[in-house]
């Protein structure tokens, strides 16, 4: 199970190296790690959970974070209108992004830094992807093709950002010309 003393911090040079692609088919190890990802989030969003092991609430993580570089991350979201996007993603390729760019009211937050930011970052509005996915059905990892809008797109991006060796913290601004705010105030409360 990881914790929060598992993940690294800002300053970690893993965090600023580009990942490694996960060797295909995924090894039991690397699965392993993968699973452990989707769990940390899951777990952390659980109250009982979160408060009994002192974890900090995510809806991603990345192998990275846990100072495994390789090309993998975990996200357990719901969009605006309650949809679940719970997935491990293996070697993701962004294939398209929107030109409509968006950002997060307030900012946006990362398990990997303690510290308080200001700015927002840009991220695209929608995306299509290309990744191996875990798949019940078969127990495997599967190629699979697929776009995400909103806020799931949004997760994906700062994780996919994490493979890339790129912090959100190198990405904020005070303003961004012609971008929306992802959620109307009304929507946050």
């Amino acid at each position: 199970m990881i914790l929060m003393k598992d993940i690294i911090r800002e300053g970690h040079p893993t965090l600023t190296k580009v990942a490694q692609p996960v060797k295909m088919p995924v090894t039991l190890e690397d699965r392993n790690i993968a699973f452990s990802l989707l769990q940390y989030v899951m777990n952390s969003q659980d109250d009982e959970i979160a408060e009994k092991y002192g974890l900090r609430p995510g809806v991603g993580l990345a192998a990275p974070q846990i100072n495994v570089s390789k090309r993998m991350f975990a996200m357990h979201v719901y969009d605006v209108d309650g949809e679940l996007y719970s997935m491990i993603v293996v070697n993701p390729k962004i294939n398209s992004r929107s030109s409509d760019m968006v950002f997060l009211n307030g900012g946006e937050g990362c398990l990997s830094v303690d510290r308080k930011t200001d700015g927002i970052t840009p991220r695209h509005k929608s995306i299509s992807f290309e990744a191996y996915i875990f798949d019940i059905k078969s127990n495997s990892f599967v190629l699979s093709h697929g776009t995400l809008s909103g806020y799931p797109a949004t997760v994906f991006q700062h994780e996919y950002d994490h493979l890339d060796g790129i912090m959100y913290t190198t990405k904020l601004y005070v303003d961004i010309p012609n971008a929306k705010p992802l959620f109307e105030e009304e929507e946050l409360m």
